[in-house]
């Protein structure tokens, strides 16, 4: 087989040097009954040109983004990327690098590290960011091991509000480490504050709070902090980084960890990932931090350079002090989310939140004068709303999908008292025109209305 670049001399050599007569001689510890016998029933062979029609036939069964207008969210959302982006991305240099274990001749992608730690540290208030974790759910979950590590207590107590994958990767993470997570309920759409007080005691190591919430929706994070704080606990955030130019930033209302979902910074939806994990703390948990940390220093010459100031996975330290086994960052989706900061600046990001802000209020305001849907709670949000409707959310979601429109995430898997609802999220992407069109088609489930 041409694709294969051992000849059957090299495989033989190969074989005689570890001491076997025939690769099959390889699997005699696999039980014979766990060994496949026959022939695979693969299709015939294609040329270049018959595999890339084939693949484009499969990939135009996928519902996307460009053909359809996008109102989804729950963790990932539609948010415009300028083509530089992806240019500058696709550079050789970046596209292929990994880990800058020798900074000498690293320092291109180090420097990128390190503007992205600081525009995170920017973003989010806080004293310290790190190179980047997965995706936002495991940078949550690391930040609770991070606080039960560093408080020595053995509970945590995460908001219903937190998104529902992010609260099962955190119970992943805790399961077999004899941490207890507990979930305090909800109330109007946030945190339920009378339950948190009630639950948290002297072993809650912290609380983890999603702000803006799985619903959307501002929660009461001045309060929570302090909640947390007078029981010794530490306070974890999860953020929308683009709210962050419009709301206080987490180390303004004193939050310990800030971590978030960086993927509506620059990269695209992708399906649902890669991703990128935007972790942030307080200078006096740094040698906590998992990953990875990127410095500024200078050479002998007196030059500016960067390097790796704290690498805190086993690799590189000995087993028993290392952090995580995060083996590297998302290197690639960071340097998207540093050159799309960077092509925005400041005053960009606020436009983009802005418009965000206004476009899903204008919706709202819409969805409220229509027969059949209401929204569903009273609380501030930024980007992101709940939608009660009178049919099921799945059957209003595959009719609006009938008309080319993704109208939302239904609750009812995870939140089975919403019943009927579905979260409707909206970008600076979506235009008026649209949104307008959202609404004529939900105005026909009930055209007496």
């Amino acid at each position: 087989m041409s694709y294969i670049p051992n000849t059957k001399d090299d495989q033989q050599e190969m074989l005689e040097a570890i001491g076997v007569d025939s690769f099959d001689d390889l699997l005699q510890e696999i039980p014979p009954h766990l060994l496949f016998k026959g022939e695979l029933e693969l299709p015939p062979a294609m040329s270049e040109m018959e595999v890339m029609r084939h693949l484009r036939t499969l990939a135009a069964e996928n519902e996307n983004c460009e053909d359809n207008i996008c109102f989804l969210g729950g963790g990932a959302y539609d948010h415009f990327v300028p083509a530089a982006v992806k240019h500058i991305i696709s550079r050789s240099e970046f596209y292929t690098a990994y880990t800058p274990y020798q900074p000498e001749v690293s320092q291109g992608t180090l420097q990128a590290i390190y503007e992205y730690q600081t525009m995170i540290c920017e973003l989010t208030g806080m004293d310290v960011a790190n190179a980047s974790m997965y995706d936002g759910g495991s940078a949550l979950a690391e930040a609770v091991l991070l606080a039960c590590g560093h408080t020595r207590r053995a509970e945590v107590l995460v908001s219903a509000t937190v998104n529902p994958n992010y609260r099962k990767i955190i119970r992943t993470y805790c399961a077999g480490q004899e941490i207890s997570v507990k979930q305090i309920g909800w109330k109007d759409g946030a945190t339920d504050l009378e339950a948190l007080t009630s639950s948290i005691s002297e072993n809650t190591a912290a609380v983890v709070i999603q702000h803006p919430n799985y619903f959307g929706h501002l929660e009461e994070v001045e309060e929570i902090s302090q909640i947390a704080h007078q029981r010794g606990a530490l306070f974890i955030t999860s953020n929308d980084p683009i709210s962050l130019v419009l709301l206080q930033p987490p180390g303004a209302y004193g939050a310990d960890i800030a971590t978030g979902e960086g993927q509506s910074l620059g990269n695209q939806l992708n399906f649902g990932g890669p991703y990128l994990g935007i972790f942030a703390a307080k200078k006096e948990l740094m040698r906590k931090m998992p990953g990875r940390i990127v410095g500024q220093t200078v050479d002998l010459q007196g030059r500016r350079g960067f390097v790796l100031t704290l690498q805190t996975r086993e690799q590189h330290i000995r087993r028993e002090k290392a952090t995580s086994n995060i083996c590297t960052n998302q290197g690639l989706l960071m340097l998207a989310a540093t050159v799309y900061l960077s092509l925005l600046g400041k005053n960009g990001l606020k436009k983009v939140a802005e418009l965000c802000l206004q476009k899903s209020h204008y919706l709202a305001n819409r969805i409220n004068s229509l027969k059949g849907f209401r929204v569903q709670f009273r609380q501030p949000f930024f980007k992101e709303f709940v939608i009660q409707s009178e049919l099921p959310a799945k059957d209003v979601i595959a009719k609006m999908l009938e008309a080319k429109i993704f109208a939302g995430v239904a609750l009812k898997p995870d939140y089975p008292d919403l019943g009927n609802s579905f979260s409707c999220a909206v970008t600076e992407k979506r235009t008026k025109q649209e949104m307008d069109f959202l609404i004529d088609k939900l105005r026909e489930l009930f055209p007496k209305g």
